[in-house]
């Protein structure tokens, strides 16, 4: 084996984040993913960066290791392929619209009626029920709707939101987890089934004080964006250092150790500080007294080593540039290089899920548009050449030149 889901293969119907993410967990666990996309591409193909050829590093990063093939499912010869790629695979996956799949005749009913063991995962913004199941969205549509977006930024200024794509990756890594918990269920019993996943649950699921804190007291709490610290845990948050900012946990059992740690012993028995309720209603005065210790230090480095030989949790506010940079993320490939044919070698995020009797990451690159066509028909399904040469003249298959 090559790796821990070698030999499971997977119709990857996805486009953009959410799908693609979820598919390339698969593909680095090593499932056999062939990624069905229209004559125009994935739209992802013309995010940025955008280098020679057009070639889109945004695509490469979430697409390595999947097969292309470009179909037009609007033809009854493109959706007559799907179905037959269906029958040869564990996997059906996709993010359109919810109902754009019945219209086309690839809905869940019609796939199980070619192959009943499979496994169909559909990822949409509100997923396949509800009153707005129908609304297109993106990843900050569910985040909006979820009660996240409310929490982020200055209390007295607009909501602020995630330069990264948290509810896509999120949701992509919700799906790869149902898809592996329905693929167990089948190994047991034989039995396929339908898997229904969406931005909203996934960004929901991410509230973790938020939502029992305000329906315990009945509403008598009423969370809300605080800034750089926690409403309802001090101090946690985000503080002004000597040269940059930090992020400061001394939470609960640590709170006395902290205060040794700074010299202040006697603010562990303070009323104002004695406890979480009281630091919370106190968190003005106790900020100020965290960051003038801080800014006393000869140096940001130097409060960090304090703080962390006290086992205190703490850590700079690293820029994108430093987090590439940083060793402990270069050793473990959280950061990792990667080659591909027209962008050349340069980083992006590793896997991040680590198993023990596969400890090396698979040798992956990204397809062009349609690349393996020719490839996945007559190996899944046994076109002969002249088969392919009629469809690819009735433009029911398509593909791009692959630059020399």
């Amino acid at each position: 084996m090559k790796h821990v889901l070698d030999g499971y293969r997977v119709l990857d119907l996805t486009q953009f984040l959410a799908g693609p993410a979820a598919t390339r967990i698969l593909v680095e666990a090593g499932a056999e993913v062939v990624k069905v996309e229209w004559p125009s591409g994935d739209p992802s193909r013309n995010f940025p960066y955008i280098g020679e050829h057009g070639r889109s590093a945004y695509y490469v990063q979430q697409n390595r290791g999947k097969k292309s093939v470009s179909l037009d499912l609007k033809s009854p010869q493109g959706v007559q392929i799907v179905k037959d790629l269906a029958k040869e695979c564990d996997v059906l996956i996709e993010n359109f619209a919810p109902g754009v799949m019945a219209r086309l005749g690839l809905d869940y009913e019609s796939i199980k009626a070619v192959n009943p063991e499979i496994v169909m995962c559909s990822i949409s913004a509100f997923g396949q029920t509800g009153p707005l199941a129908h609304l297109p969205g993106f990843d900050n549509i569910g985040q909006a709707y979820s009660g996240v977006t409310s929490m982020i930024g200055n209390p007295d200024e607009a909501p602020s939101f995630p330069m990264v794509a948290i509810g896509d990756v999120g949701t992509g890594v919700h799906a790869a987890c149902a898809i592996a918990f329905a693929l167990l269920y089948r190994e047991k019993t034989g039995k396929g089934q339908y898997l229904d996943v969406s931005l909203l649950d996934t960004y929901f699921h991410h509230h973790e004080v938020n939502v029992q804190v305000w329906s315990c007291t009945q509403g008598e709490i009423k969370p809300t964006r605080c800034g750089s610290h926690h409403y309802a845990v001090a101090p946690a948050g985000i503080f002004k250092g000597r040269d940059s900012y930090l992020f400061l946990l001394p939470l609960l059992h640590l709170w006395p150790r902290f205060c040794d740690l700074i010299g202040r012993p006697e603010l562990a028995e303070d009323p104002r500080y004695v406890d979480n309720a009281a630091r919370s209603a106190n968190q003005k005065d106790l900020v100020e007294i965290i960051e003038d210790w801080l800014q006393a230090q000869e140096s940001d480095a130097e409060a960090i080593r304090i703080l962390e030989e006290g086992h205190i949790p703490v850590a700079p506010i690293l820029t994108v540039e430093e987090a590439c940079q940083h060793p402990h993320l270069v050793e473990r490939e959280t950061v990792r290089w990667i080659d591909d044919r027209v962008l050349g070698r340069f980083q992006a995020p590793g896997m991040p899920l680590r198993f023990s009797e596969f400890p090396e990451h698979l040798d992956l690159e990204a397809p062009f548009r349609g690349e393996h066509n020719a490839t996945v028909l007559s190996e899944y399904l046994g076109y002969s050449q002249q088969e392919l040469a009629d469809l690819e003249s009735a433009g029911v298959l398509s593909s791009e030149a692959i630059p020399a």
